[in-house]
């Protein structure tokens, strides 16, 4: 989407926000519009922000409002939090992101969903892990950001995995680097709610095998470890991780060190799981992107079979 529509999708945003009182729907409107008064320019000076990255990345039209029912500290830098969306044309494919409004706040903040779409339609919930920086967006959610604060939403992005029913079985491998775990946790998610799908009606798309690899600085960084071994343990065979730290300093509980590889994940780590026939998604910062497309080429995997998403 063009920044110049943005201030057209404020007034879809305005039909929709009928939950919004008076006063967030107008301090709204600056984050929307900001961008049509003066287009920044993009340099090598200065970091892009959210809106200029994405410009020319598919957005959905529908904008709605959200309100804040659950804040956790995933780690000591990562706050996840809990949105409800109570519009049910609001929809999103594992892996997408949102952009973020904030009454008052004239940027527009981009983040991943970390949960599965299967958590919004049972229960019209999504949710963010947000790590902290100055950026404004970021900033808010780590210093103002409370149970009750309204927000609204706009899906977008072209990383994705949302298979149809009918079709055929595909092996995944997921590669994250820091907080670029987000979209392939969702990914992760909605994988196990085929897999239930499948147990439990024996209908819908039969997923095959997916393995996960994640590496970050120390296992306090690895965000949502507890979850991904739970998922692992209660689809054993068909979800495997492999975590990977870089920095580590303390020991390593017991739990964990069966998971846990010191260093970097390496062509070696990825070739005893890839066939060059499984579909790829990596997200993680660049160099890293960079790199794991290297060595997926490398192991013979088409390039067509190689997803990525670069944050930052």
């Amino acid at each position: 989407m063009a920044l110049v529509s943005v201030c057209a999708a404020y007034q879809v945003f305005r039909g929709l926000a009928g939950n919004l009182t008076a006063q967030s729907t107008a301090l709204l409107a600056p984050a929307l519009c900001v961008r049509t008064l003066n287009r920044l320019k993009m340099t090598s000076k200065r970091q892009s922000d959210h809106l200029e990255r994405t410009a020319n990345t598919f957005r959905q039209e529908i904008i709605s409002p959200a309100k804040v029912c659950g804040i956790t500290d995933e780690s000591a830098t990562v706050k996840r939090v809990r949105l409800d969306v109570t519009n049910k044309e609001f929809t999103f494919k594992a892996g997408q992101w949102v952009d973020f409004f904030i009454p008052g706040v004239p940027k527009v903040g981009g983040f991943s969903i970390c949960s599965s779409p299967g958590l919004l339609e049972r229960e019209r919930v999504l949710e963010l892990a947000v790590k902290y920086n100055l950026h404004p967006p970021a900033h808010w959610i780590h210093s103002q950001c409370s149970l009750g604060s309204e927000v609204a939403l706009r899906v977008g992005g072209e990383f994705f995995f949302d298979p149809h029913p009918s079709d055929p079985p595909v092996d995944l491998i997921l590669i994250a680097g820091g907080v670029g775990i987000n979209p392939l946790f969702s990914i992760l998610l909605h994988v196990a709610d085929l897999h239930k799908t499948q147990k439990s009606t024996g209908r819908g798309y039969q997923i095959g095998n997916v393995k996960l690899y994640y590496c970050a600085k120390n296992t306090s960084e690895l965000l949502f470890k507890k979850n991904i071994l739970n998922l692992a343990n209660s689809f054993p065979g068909k979800i495997t991780c492999s975590f990977h730290v870089t920095q580590q300093s303390s020991p390593i509980c017991l739990e964990l060190q069966p998971f846990i590889t010191e260093g970097r994940i390496s062509e070696k780590d990825l070739s005893t799981h890839v066939s060059g026939n499984e579909l790829c998604y990596i997200c993680g910062p660049p160099p890293m992107i960079e790199s794991m497309c290297k060595q997926l080429e490398d192991l013979h995997v088409p390039r067509e079979h190689i997803f990525f998403e670069k944050w930052w």
